[in-house]
């Protein structure tokens, strides 16, 4: 698990560093669009066939602001934890957490972090780090996904926390070499490990009873969202979507099949669709070549939104991979994509991005007239549904 979590860091940052789209300084767009009052899932009316719908959707979160478990919780420090350097486990002990760095590649710590009631410690930000609140937050990170440890310093952490999926590893070292406690995590592109990586942070703040509380509240919240989810998706499995995930960054010339331990695989599982990349055995990143592509033949393709606007759209992407618009998913224009921060970030608002993702693979219509998505959202603008 590990090495393959490793595999897709450095393939993404690689792709990040050479110009890929997303490395801004703003908050996402997607982050702070109004949606207009939604119809529960439970009570939306499915699509008769999902696999023949024809043209894109995207998917916006009902309320992209990160409620928290309680405000001010109780901790208890000193706190000795053990992080997860890559080099080895070791013991460290943290005694302030008064300003604090959480950076890794989808945003996922610093969601976490807010979640648990500690957003007002926060003085900095990854670049994948979106939510609302956040924007003003200096950015850390620079050509991408690449920490900038003079950044960094500026901001004057007493504490940073990390999973060791962006780096340089040398430069997260220079932190300690200046006296910035530093604790690395483990983090799991899964449901579990969301719910898991809650109390882990928790632990490093000497909350753990914070901890336990949102990892109930995500792992509730999931079960629920998947079971109407379940409801939505068609019984047969014959008749569900077959999905794939393709990481995307036409700027820099990289796309990339994601695979089993990627996370792609757990959510296409939750959505109620058929993982292909699983049923073919693919793990981790694959580069994406025209053998695998005509191979997978998806019904639906996942994509991020500032992806899928870096190769020019749908019809650009289409023109520019022919194996891709051999597919059924190519021949539909089927493409559902949701903001780089959201669509792979396993935390406090998974489930949230379930029901979003939801909406737009079995229910776009009723979305787009509830103005729930916005059929424009990867430019150039795509048509209507």
């Amino acid at each position: 698990m590990a090495a393959v979590a490793l595999l897709a860091a450095a393939l993404v940052l690689s792709a990040c560093a050479t110009g890929g789209s997303g490395a801004h300084g703003g908050a996402d767009a997607a982050e702070t669009a109004t949606v207009a009052p939604r119809v529960p899932l439970s009570e939306l009316t499915p699509l008769a066939d999902p696999r023949a719908y024809e043209g894109p959707s995207t998917a916006v979160l009902a309320q992209a602001q990160i409620d928290p478990v309680a405000e001010d919780p109780p901790q208890s420090l000193p706190v000795t934890v053990t992080s997860h350097d890559l080099t080895g486990a070791r013991e460290v002990t943290v005694t302030d957490t008064s300003r604090v760095i959480a950076m890794d590649l989808s945003g996922s710590l610093a969601a976490t972090v807010a979640g648990l009631g500690f957003a007002d410690t926060l003085v900095g930000r990854d670049i994948s780090t979106t939510f609302p609140g956040s924007e003003d937050l200096p950015v850390i990170t620079s050509n991408g996904h690449s920490v900038n440890a003079e950044a960094v310093i500026a901001t004057r952490p007493t504490l940073v926390v990390t999973d060791g999926s962006i780096g340089p590893t040398d430069v997260v070292q220079q932190l300690r070499d200046v006296g910035i406690t530093v604790v690395f995590v483990e983090e799991s592109s899964s449901y579990a490990g969301a719910a898991q990586l809650a109390r882990d942070v928790a632990g490093v703040f000497g909350a753990p009873a914070a901890g336990d509380l949102l990892a109930e509240r995500i792992a509730s919240q999931v079960e629920r969202t998947t079971a109407d989810i379940a409801r939505l998706a068609p019984a047969n499995a014959a008749d569900r979507p077959r999905i794939v995930f393709l990481y995307l960054r036409g700027s820099a010339g990289v796309y990339y099949l994601f695979g089993e331990e990627s996370g792609a695989d757990q959510l296409i599982s939750a959505l109620g669709g058929v993982d292909v990349a699983g049923e073919l055995g693919w793990r981790g990143m694959q580069p994406l070549t025209d053998e695998a592509m005509v191979a997978a033949d998806p019904d639906l393709i996942l994509v991020m939104t500032d992806g899928l606007a870096s190769v020019g759209g749908v019809d650009a992407l289409l023109a520019d991979k022919p194996a891709i618009a051999l597919t059924s998913a190519g021949q539909h224009r089927r493409f559902v994509d949701m903001a780089d921060g959201q669509i792979l970030s396993f935390g406090p608002r998974s489930a949230d991005v379930l029901d979003a993702l939801a909406r737009a693979i079995y229910a776009p219509d009723a979305e787009a007239a509830a103005g729930g998505a916005d059929a424009g959202a990867a430019a150039p603008r795509e048509g209507a549904r």
